[in-house]
């Protein structure tokens, strides 16, 4: 045999022993699944008010369409559309200040009316200066039975004459002067200007020509309808003493908050309530007023027209259990949540939900327990009796409670 063939043998041996051996070898054994990482915490304890919420919209507390009370060319206009005025200011029935000037009709008509009419009250006052030294004259002469009686009569009568003159002289002058007043046309009321419709040159016409409306602005009423139903639970609440309410009949408070606003952050006061039921809705309006401040730099919230939402609370505090909004899931309109147990295994839990509070917890009505560990996150990844790796946090909302440190944790196995 040939070193050839020998070591051509050799190599086929070898790849032989190779091959057999690497059949032999077990395959590495593959990592199992990884239980995924949930995070859980217990409910929040606390205090709540049961409260229902309805629709409304804000209204000027005091709105005024400014007219003209003369007729006359409009020469002035000094604010701008939308500018801030102010009404007139009193103390004990004496006024200290007009309101601002929003339009001028041009007085010169009116000035010379009064003029006039100033002038006339002169003239009589100097008829009545002749009439009175007629009168005396006639009078002596009468004394002496010189005179006739109706020489003496015609005297005083002409006297008498002469005072009605200067008085309706002076009753011209009250009414020009008016006028005159008029022509200047000032903020009834504090608050904001509209558009103007007439610019500077138009024939202004005595009470029938709108010139622009103002509203105020603080504070600013919120409007809406309360069902009957919740009506009589509030009335029969303040009868049974469950709502504390002051001395006021009506102060009853209230929140709102505008739209795209979270919660109800703006506090005010129910100051009115209609007299009488719709009956063809089942409602009665309602009124709030709320406080409408100009921050230091910034504008005003709220304007009249306004959509706001609103919340009227029912009852006194009572303990409930609440959990972040997105805990909860949806199921054929039922909510639910889920729970880890003892074995790290999800529950599946059907709960009541109740009212969404300001810092963004739900209120659970029924179906967890203060001790329940309650998933907080990452719901759609889960489903009932998964096995998962709790991992524990607090209530995942700004301003929540801390959580209870002696409070029962899944047990780690």
């Amino acid at each position: 045999m040939s070193k050839r063939a020998l070591w051509g043998g050799s190599c086929l041996g070898a790849l032989l022993i190779a091959f057999t051996a690497g059949c032999r070898q077990k395959p590495a054994q593959q990592a199992g699944p990884t239980q995924p990482v949930v995070p859980v915490s217990h409910p929040v304890q606390r205090e709540v008010t049961e409260f229902v919420e309805y629709t409304g919209r804000t209204d000027a507390v005091q709105a005024v369409g400014i007219r003209a009370r003369v007729t006359g060319y409009l020469v002035r206009s000094p604010f701008k559309e939308g500018d801030i005025v102010r009404g007139p200011s009193t103390i004990f029935g004496a006024r200290l200040r007009e309101g601002d000037l929003l339009f001028e009709i041009d007085p010169r008509p009116y000035k010379a009316q009064l003029e006039q009419a100033q002038s006339q009250v002169k003239l009589g006052e100097a008829q009545l200066k002749l009439a009175e030294a007629n009168y005396a004259r006639a009078k002596d002469t009468f004394d002496k039975g010189a005179g006739s009686k109706q020489d003496l009569d015609t005297a005083k009568a002409t006297v008498d004459e002469a005072n009605a003159r200067i008085e309706a002289a002076k009753s011209s002058v009250k009414l020009y002067d008016l006028n005159l007043s008029f022509t200047q046309v000032r903020a009834p009321i504090s608050g904001q200007v509209s558009r103007y419709y007439y610019t500077l040159g138009n024939l202004i016409n005595q009470d029938s020509t709108l010139l622009t409306t103002v509203v105020s602005v603080d504070p600013m009423y919120a409007y809406f309808d309360l069902d009957e139903r919740t009506l009589l639970r509030v009335r029969t609440a303040i009868n049974q003493g469950k709502i504390q309410i002051p001395a006021q009949r009506t102060e009853l408070p209230v929140a709102m908050g505008l739209e795209g606003e979270p919660g109800f952050p703006h506090q005010g006061t129910i100051d009115f309530v209609n007299n009488v039921v719709n009956p063809s809705t089942g409602t009665i309006a309602v009124r709030g007023i709320f406080p409408n401040p100009k921050p230091e730099k910034g504008s005003r919230l709220l304007s009249p027209g306004m959509f706001v939402r609103i919340r009227v609370p029912i009852g006194q505090p009572r303990p409930a259990l609440l959990v972040v909004d997105r805990a909860l899931g949806s199921d054929q309109g039922q909510k639910y949540a889920y729970v880890v147990n003892e074995e790290h295994k999800i529950e599946y839990r059907r709960v009541k939900a109740g009212a969404l509070q300001d810092d963004g917890l739900r209120v659970i009505e029924e179906g967890l327990k203060p001790t329940d560990w309650v998933v907080v996150g990452a719901l759609q990844q889960l489903k009932p009796k998964m096995e998962v790796d709790p991992e524990q946090t607090a209530m995942p909302v700004p301003g929540a409670p801390a959580q209870d440190p002696s409070a029962p944790a899944p047990p780690k196995q």
